[in-house]
């Protein structure tokens, strides 16, 4: 490791609470230089939702490099390219009954946020754009200002402009009432407040804690969205792609964002690809090349998203998912029940799930403990006081079993 030290970036972050070299990894397994095995409950902060080197995406892979298939194409029509948007018409939006158009962009969720932003603003010629505490959007200063972390906003340098942010559903003021106070000032011209752009949310704060939006309160935000002439954008670059045990975190709350932000999982192999949902009426304000990059839909990560939509032929891993999802809180109550007087807390859907310690050093002892004896989580939230559990869901029920006990044991450890 004493290379890497000298040589990369004081800005490495990861590698401080995992201070190992990982060499080879298969599903929910990363094995490092000495030969020891982890159990991955990070599953790189949601992208590897199908785990490490899927077998199916891998072969898919080996088999279009071996036919010289196209890899870098910037936006240019290719083989791999068709073949992903045709499966996801047919697996995700028709089977919804959903209309959007495919925006491809540079490859991560901040591009994608970015592209969001930048086209509400074009639809709606405001500026202003309202998002939520805890909210994370992104690292780039358009989709930082939409950020809550101060951490990370502190970092940018320079003043972050034209967004505002309200209490989320479960923050501390927060809730349907205080969206009908944002109403009342929205709707009264002397009231200072200029009508937004878009308000941006994620229907599960990933890095914020694993908060949860109720339908209630989505359905509220989005009819103020409606009455006030601003569009919608739901975040789902980490909770989406079926981390919920649904293809989208909000199915079935009667919900119709504007625009649908995915990154992270929607490559499924862990290359990089980024997409946005823009109901037509929308995207018809682009011009071409208004929002370009290099990277614009890569094409070994559509090969890899082909094989990831797969999954969604059925319902045999969203079912697996959620059923999975409750065994993972039953057990995560189990240990907050364990210490009645340490005030836990336990939150999540599906396989994203995640033990509020009420506490930054002990989630952080926690998570050093984990990584001690063969487990990777990672802590998040205001002061880090959560721990979050994110395996992939491919992972096997006897690896899904260990990890808990690993989890439990170290909570105990931490907690003498």
């Amino acid at each position: 490791m004493e290379l890497f030290e000298q040589w990369e970036s004081e800005i490495r972050g990861y590698c401080r609470s995992y201070p190992t070299v990982f060499k080879t990894a298969s599903n929910a397994h990363q094995v490092d230089e000495q030969g020891k095995t982890y159990l991955d409950f990070f599953a790189g902060a949601g992208v590897l939702n199908f785990g490490h080197n899927n077998p199916k995406m891998k072969q898919a892979i080996i088999d279009y490099l071996q036919g010289d298939g196209v890899v870098h194409s910037l936006d240019m029509y290719t083989s791999a390219k068709r073949e992903f948007i045709q499966g996801f018409v047919d697996t995700i939006l028709k089977p919804r009954q959903m209309n959007y158009k495919m925006q491809f962009m540079g490859p991560t969720g901040s591009n994608a946020v970015e592209a969001a932003l930048k086209l509400a603003r074009r639809v709606t010629g405001r500026h202003e754009v309202i998002a939520f505490a805890q909210g994370f959007h992104g690292m780039t200063l358009g989709s930082l200002a939409c950020t809550a972390n101060e951490y990370f906003r502190n970092a940018a340098g320079i003043p972050l402009h034209f967004a505002t942010h309200q209490p989320f559903e479960t923050n501390k003021g927060g809730g349907v009432e205080q969206l009908k106070t944002l109403r009342a000032l929205l709707e009264n011209t002397s009231s200072g407040v200029e009508a937004p752009a878009a308000f941006l949310v994620e229907v599960i704060q990933a890095e914020g804690g694993v908060n949860v939006a109720s339908a209630e309160w989505l359905q509220e935000l989005q009819q103020l969205a409606r009455d006030t002439g601003a569009l919608l954008i739901f975040d789902e670059i980490q909770v989406g792609c079926g981390r919920t045990g649904q293809y989208f975190s909000f199915e079935g709350m009667g919900l119709e964002p504007d625009i649908i932000c995915l990154a992270k999982g929607i490559g499924g192999f862990g290359t990089p690809m980024a997409m946005n949902l823009n109901k037509p009426e929308h995207d018809a304000h682009w011009q071409p090349g208004e929002h370009t990059g290099t990277f614009r839909g890569q094409d070994l990560s559509f090969v890899a998203g082909r094989e990831a939509l797969r999954y969604f032929e059925d319902d045999s891993l969203m079912a697996q998912t959620r059923e999975r999802g409750e065994l993972v809180q039953r057990r995560l109550m189990e240990i907050r029940d364990s210490y009645p007087g340490a005030d836990f807390d336990v939150r999540g859907r599906g396989l994203i799930q995640a033990l509020d310690v009420r506490d930054g050093a002990l989630a952080k002892h926690i998570a050093k403990r984990c990584f001690e004896t063969g487990l990777l989580v990672g802590p998040c939230g205001e002061s880090g006081k959560v721990v979050k559990l994110l395996p992939p869901l491919t992972i096997a029920d006897d690896d899904l079993d260990k990890g808990l006990s690993i989890l439990a044991a170290a909570v105990a450890h931490c907690m003498e």
